[in-house]
Order: C-alpha cells, then sequence, then structure tokens
C-alpha cells in the first residue's frame, strides 16, 4: 500500500491493495499463487471498491446529490461500505436488511450515520428488497443503487483491481 498519502475524504483511500505471494500453497516449482489483500481497504472488504463506485457513479449520472436520499437493501459488507461512503460524502442513506443480522453489524452501521429499517428474518433479503423499493416510491428524493444489478458493481474490479493485478504481477 502507498504510504505517505494524504486524501480529501476517507472514500479516496479505497484501492490499491497490495499483493503478496503465497509460498506454501503450491509445490516447490510448481505455479506461483498472489493474494490480493483486500483486507486493506478501509473496512476490510472488497466491497469498499463497489460502495464507492455505485455512489461515484450515481454522482456522475446526476441521480445523487446533497438532498438525495440513498436506500438500499443489504446483509452484509456491501452496506458497510455503502454507509462508509455516505458518511465520507454527507449522504443520507437508509438500509433495508433482514432483522436477524447481527447487533454488532448493525452498531457498526448505526455508527457510520445509516438509519436501518428491519425486515422479518423470515422474509430474507426478499422481504428487505421489497421495503427498499417500497421507501424508493415515498420519497421523491430517493434513489436505489441496486447492487445485484449496477452495472458500475462489476466494472470498478475492470478499472481498478484488474489493472492492480496485472501491474502489481509485472504483466
Amino acid at each position: 500500500m502507498p504510504r505517505g498519502k494524504t486524501y480529501a475524504n476517507a472514500a479516496l483511500a479505497i484501492g490499491e491493495t497490495p499483493m503478496i505471494r503465497i509460498n506454501r500453497l503450491v509445490p516447490e516449482g510448481g505455479a506461483t499463487v498472489f493474494a490480493k489483500c483486500e483486507f486493506f481497504q478501509p473496512l476490510n472488504s472488497v466491497k469498499d471498491r463497489i460502495g464507492v463506485a455505485m455512489i461515484e457513479a450515481g454522482e456522475r449520472d446526476g441521480k445523487i446529490n446533497q438532498q438525495t436520499h440513498i436506500i438500499e437493501p443489504t446483509s452484509g459488507n456491501t452496506g458497510i461500505a455503502l454507509a462508509f461512503v455516505c458518511a465520507a460524502k454527507g449522504y443520507k442513506l437508509t438500509l433495508t436488511m433482514p432483522e436477524s443480522m447481527s447487533v454488532e453489524r448493525r452498531a457498526l452501521l448505526r455508527g457510520m450515520g445509516a438509519n436501518l429499517v428491519l425486515t422479518p428474518a423470515a422474509e430474507g433479503m426478499k422481504g428487505a428488497i421489497a421495503k427498499a423499493h417500497e421507501l424508493v416510491k415515498q420519497d421523491s428524493n430517493a434513489f436505489l443503487p441496486q447492487q445485484f444489478d449496477n452495472p458500475a458493481n462489476p466494472a470498478i474490479h475492470e478499472k481498478t483491481t484488474g489493472p492492480e493485478i496485472w501491474e502489481d504481477s509485472g504483466g
């Protein structure tokens, strides 16, 4: 990871994770294996990349401004990444999630300023998705990043992760 850099906001620190050679996974003389250390992201997950990518795509497309209410269903690290990016950029965020998600995860999300709307555990992610769509219909300033369908999600890996691997491995 680059050292000595400073950033205008925390979301800009996402990316440029190191790779390490895995020396004991294959027999000597076998393949050379590397691991991309995405746990070096600000919130320890590759999902940090997609969180910032979806928000920045929404900004570029004119769908997100300071009055926008971002709403997204989540059960995991994408919600954490969105909460981090929204906190860094000053956006209002509501996450819908099954009530079965851990108390610790909820505390982390709330600690970053996210509003949580819990849905019945028995409904799983389908319930959280339905609730997010319901909330979006009620708010004319709402934006739904749609992590499962957003082209910015895979595109960020083509733009950043892939080139980082190529450059760091010497092609």
